[in-house]
């Protein structure tokens, strides 16, 4: 794609100018050719760094936070994966929160709801559960599981070891539309309807949502079985066709609408085989992968990114990426891929061939 330096060249000063451009500021207005050239770039300027954040130095201090801190006193026990590109703003990309969060054995992370969505991708551990409007789910490694917009949800762990899961919201797009609301449940673990094992509760097995009541609306509550969605990575495979830029790659979707699962962010699952050398592409969203297995590297435009399982990283948006798989690798990711389609406004391109990417729903 060729594009131009600037989109608009600045136009020069004059004392005529400065001292219009004064009375302007006095009425809080300004020229919008003064600073047109910010506003509309050629290509997406994201102040978004690709970074990686490598587990086996996140788990310490992962630990050492349990140790400092109860889930009752911080609400959620979470370390944010802030962006080095984005100080001070608690946000992984522009339009995404991410955040590494932790609960040990008899812990109960209390009930409370928020218009953000949110998703867990659980990475260690087995036998803490998600609850969300009396229903809960057993998490374990590899599961993906929804929380959507303003529903009650809580975390407890009656297992016996800790449980780690990587946390994915859309905090930063509510806030940009100041559409935050957020409370309490009056009970700090809420009713529960359903426990697992529970015939009705078994609603992730064959991805079939469960219709929830509340405030005379019904909202649906999904799991992702990690099990389920490897059998189907692993049916592709024995194929024996992949896509040269992303391997074996999964949309996660909504089994009522086809659509995705939230109406903000999108997720998928990828299979690379041992030895797989991707080619470069990009895309307007900027995405946060976490390794659920395997070994390799990711090269963001000159950056290169050596991963290895549970290792969390962010590419920016319009950077060319590839990626290369040591071993067999799956790689979890998430984006506002599906905000930006609904808006008209998303792009991808492939920088070594013009095709379409092979992709099949979860």
């Amino acid at each position: 794609m060729t594009v131009e330096a600037a989109f608009h060249e600045r136009p020069g000063i004059s004392e005529a100018r400065s001292q219009y451009y004064g009375r302007l500021a006095e009425k809080s207005a300004r020229p919008l050719w003064e600073v047109l050239s910010s506003l509309v770039t050629p290509v997406p300027r994201d102040r978004t760094s690709a970074a990686i954040w490598r587990y086996r130095e996140m788990r310490p201090l992962i630990s050492e936070g349990a140790r400092l801190i109860t889930p009752e006193e911080a609400e959620r026990r979470v370390l944010i994966l802030e962006n080095p590109g984005l100080p001070g703003s608690a946000q992984i990309t522009q339009t995404l929160y991410a955040g590494l969060q932790m609960i040990a054995p008899g812990e109960v992370a209390p009930s409370h709801r928020h218009v953000a969505s949110a998703l867990r991708y659980v990475m260690e551990g087995e036998g803490a559960y998600t609850a969300v409007n009396g229903e809960r789910t057993t998490m374990r490694p590899g599961d993906f599981i929804l929380t959507p917009s303003w529903q009650w949800h809580d975390h407890g762990n009656p297992g016996g070891s800790e449980v780690v899961w990587l946390d994915g919201l859309d905090i930063p797009i509510a806030n940009f539309f100041c559409t935050s609301f957020a409370q309490h449940h009056p009970q700090t673990t809420q009713p529960v309807a359903h426990r697992p094992g529970d015939a009705l509760h078994q609603f992730g097995m064959g991805l079939l949502p469960l219709e929830y009541k509340l405030d005379g609306m019904s909202a649906p509550v999904f799991v992702y079985p990690f099990e389920r969605s490897q059998c189907a990575l692993q049916h592709l495979q024995a194929s024996g066709h992949h896509n040269p830029w992303h391997g074996i790659k999964l949309q996660y979707s909504n089994p009522a609408t086809g659509g995705s699962p939230m109406p903000t962010i999108s997720a998928f699952l990828q299979l690379l085989p041992a030895g797989f050398k991707g080619k470069s592409y990009r895309s307007t969203d900027a995405t946060v992968f976490c390794a659920s297995s395997g070994r390799g590297r990711t090269w963001v435009g000159d950056t290169e990114l050596a991963w290895e399982t549970n290792d969390v990283f962010v590419v920016p948006s319009w950077q060319p990426v590839r990626h290369e798989a040591e071993e067999e690798s799956i790689l979890f990711s998430f984006s506002d891929r599906v905000a930006q389609k609904a808006l008209g406004i998303w792009r991808e391109e492939y920088l070594e061939a013009d095709q379409e990417p092979v992709q099949a729903n979860v």
